[in-house]
């Protein structure tokens, strides 16, 4: 049962149970089998509804160029993929009607007949192609490009009048769930070839296949989408005629907007907001089945590069305690740099192998134990950077300095402004001088292989430390190439204790989607698909 408190409240009880655990909340984060996958389905259409984006406006709607939360989230809606991530993680084909491979390295895609672009252009095989291709040009600039899955391409080709063939260079079982990210997302190539360099832009914008076009995009303040009348898929005809995408970022001001009607719905309600928005006459605040995570990512400078400190502050940190304060009980303790229940496959081997690992309350004696272990100059404090207008980052670090302090070592939290904090997923410069970094993470696809790789793999593109454990570079080789599901799993749940136990990154909580919707309007997705997923064609109006 989730429990309530307002955030003031949680913040000193959160303050007062220090780091020992004694008279700490107990765990109260919503139990993984209660959280929603979706809501209840509309019962009728509506000509207009608005929605919010918390994270602030898109960079751009070129798919190759989402990345993120605001811009996947919209592009979700607009262009489609060659498979489809559904709402209770499972895959199904989208614009590509099957998938075979003849052999571990090459995915031969059968191209859906009679879809066509906004423009009423047909979709053919070539733009297919062109689409894929564009992440292999560096010209293109696309932000999935290279890593160990578009840098795992050979070659994409037209193989035949319905086919495109993609050739990788290593067997990689991962590879097709990419199909539903942007990776997979399919555009006109003659638009995209007169729009320039202003392509996804508010002046030329995309030419996409999905439920949704865009109708306006007002600088600053919203994007407007229109219903895609003549959807090829008839029967996920989107059910809101216009669907209005504000931009609103402070707290306050959201759920201001949510509870007045102002705004019908959003994902990623600010934390900040629960307490007001939970007491809601107007709406509901719903929690959904995530694959995301918080925690602090080392860079590999300072103390915190010695595995032994970070074991230590790990073992020490309460995390049950910020699941039930900080975050006031919408999120759950992590155990695992895998987010809970984030896996399409082998469920009960995950799941058991999850239970095994340390649970969430702390263990200051084994802290100190580890803490002896530590090799390098534990008396230089450890700076770790955070986002300064999100708070919650600096309740964490602030409960991580207390266990610091038991163990004789000192953090100092770092506040940065949100563009100067992002460049540390992209700028080595950026990352100098701190030992860790606080993120709200997410995976691209629900499979634990496919996110460990990026995390502890020696050439992982979020192995921001340099990590390299070769007994785990073996294992994820051997991982790539098992097609049977649960042997996979059994391979993949190894890499994941193995990886616990050096935590590369510090994982703290694993939070719930946080989705509010008013009394008038039902039908998205509650669980974290809405990235990928076009979420707005299934809202419509709540049964009256």
């Amino acid at each position: 049962m989730k429990k309530k408190v307002t955030a003031a409240a949680a913040i000193a009880l959160f303050t007062l149970s220090g780091c020992s655990g004694k008279d700490a909340p107990e765990a109260s984060g919503p139990a993984a089998g209660d959280l929603l996958v979706t809501t209840p389905a509309a019962a009728g259409e509506l000509d207009a509804a608005t929605w919010n984006l918390p994270f602030g406006e898109p960079a751009s709607l070129d798919p190759i160029k989402a990345f993120n939360y605001p811009e996947n989230t919209v592009v979700a809606n607009l262009c489609e993929g060659l498979m489809k991530l559904e709402s209770d993680y499972s895959i199904s084909p989208n614009l590509a009607t099957k998938v075979d491979t003849p052999d571990d390295k090459t995915y031969v895609y059968t191209i859906r007949d009679g879809v066509k672009f906004w423009d009423g252009q047909a979709m053919t095989v070539d733009d297919v192609a062109y689409s894929l291709n564009r992440h292999l040009d560096p010209k293109e600039g696309s932000y999935w490009a290279d890593g160990a899955v578009s840098g795992n391409i050979e070659s994409v080709k037209a193989s035949g009048d319905h086919q495109v063939t993609v050739k990788l260079k290593k067997a990689d079982a991962s590879f097709n769930s990419y199909m539903v990210t942007p990776l997979g997302s399919v555009i006109e190539e003659k638009q995209r070839k007169e729009a320039g360099s202003d392509f996804g832009t508010p002046s030329e914008k995309v030419m996409c296949t999905g439920p949704f076009s865009v109708a306006g995009w007002d600088q600053g303040q919203s994007i407007t989408l229109e219903k895609n009348a003549n959807y090829w898929n008839t029967k996920k005809q989107a059910k809101t005629k216009s669907l209005k995408i504000s931009f609103i970022v402070d707290p306050s001001a959201i759920s201001n907007a949510l509870t007045t009607g102002e705004i019908d719905g959003s994902y990623d309600v600010p934390l900040s907001a629960v307490s007001s928005l939970s007491g809601s006459t107007s709406g509901q605040l719903l929690y959904g089945k995530s694959l995301q995570l918080v925690g602090a990512i080392g860079t590999g400078e300072g103390p915190f590069n010695d595995p032994a400190v970070r074991r230590a502050l790990y073992s020490g940190l309460d995390r049950e305690a910020i699941a039930a304060t900080v975050f006031e009980g919408t999120a759950t303790a992590s155990r695992s740099l895998v987010p809970n229940n984030g896996w399409s496959y082998g469920a009960d081997i995950f799941g058991a192998a999850r239970e095994k690992l340390p649970a969430g309350k702390p263990d200051l004696e084994a802290a100190k134990a580890e803490i002896a272990k530590a090799k390098i100059d534990t008396s230089e404090p450890i700076r770790i950077a955070y986002p300064s207008e999100r708070t919650f980052y600096a309740d964490i670090i602030s409960e991580m300095s207390n266990v610091a302090t038991e163990l004789g070592l000192k953090i100092e939290p770092v506040g940065l402004p949100s563009a100067k904090y992002g460049a540390f997923f992209s700028d080595p410069a950026a990352r100098e001088g701190y030992g860790a970094f606080m993120t709200t993470n997410y995976m691209d696809v629900p499979d634990p292989l496919a996110y460990l790789r990026t995390i502890v793999g020696k050439d992982g593109s979020q192995n921001y430390s340099g990590y390299d454990n070769p007994e785990i570079n073996k294992l994820l080789d051997e991982a790539a190439v098992i097609t049977d599901d649960a042997e996979r799993a059994t391979k993949v749940a190894q890499i994941e204790s193995l990886a616990i136990n050096d935590v590369p990154w510090i994982p703290v909580v694993d939070p719930a989607v946080r989705l509010y919707l008013n009394d008038r309007v039902t039908g998205v997705p509650a669980s974290f698909v809405y990235l990928y997923y076009p979420w707005a064609a299934d809202l419509g109006a709540a049964a009256k």
